[in-house]
């Protein structure tokens, strides 16, 4: 099963204190990815004790989850959301994030009725170890929204993959529903 374990830096503005994404999470939020058939309502997710980023109960799968200590999607900054790759035999919400390309879209349904839309920028893969903390979590002047699952080598004595797919996207259009 995909387990993601996030570990921020101390530092990170957004790392303690609730955002705006708090409060939309409650109302309603979800997720659509067309171009990987992803449609998702979005959980909220706050810290572990041990510091790193909650993730969805890998017991459903395919529920994404939104970083509730970042801003909510739309606003300045980088919203944050997290699925799985797979949980319990059963494939997961980010299955085939890795397979995103520059250009394509994530449409996020806001709780006023708008969808805002995100345009990938970026898909990456990155190392547990090396996890890119800063790029991820540090604010931004303008609306961007990141993406993150489990990727590359599952460790299956540890039960968790060895890195993390990342998508970086930024906000391009918000239209009424």
């Amino acid at each position: 099963m995909g387990v993601l374990l996030l570990a921020l830096s101390a530092g990170c503005s957004q790392a303690d204190a609730p955002g705006t994404a708090a409060a939309a999470v409650d109302q309603g939020l979800s997720v659509s990815i067309p171009a990987i058939g992803v449609q998702s309502s979005l959980v909220p997710l706050g810290l572990n004790p041990d510091r790193t980023v909650a993730t969805p109960p890998v017991s459903t799968p395919m529920q994404a989850g939104l970083y509730i200590n970042g801003p909510a999607p739309g606003d300045p900054g980088p919203a944050v959301i997290l699925g799985h790759i797979n949980g319990g035999g059963q494939p997961g919400v980010f299955a085939r994030l890795a397979q995103l390309k520059p250009g394509e879209e994530v449409d996020v349904y806001r709780v006023d009725g708008s969808v805002a839309t995100f345009t990938v920028r970026e898909v990456t893969r990155a190392p547990k170890d090396a996890f890119p903390t800063a790029k991820v979590y540090s604010d931004t002047t303008n609306p961007q929204l990141r993406l993150i699952t489990c990727g590359g080598v599952l460790d299956r004595t540890a039960r968790s993959y060895l890195d993390n797919v990342i998508v970086y996207a930024d906000l391009s259009s918000v239209r009424a529903a």
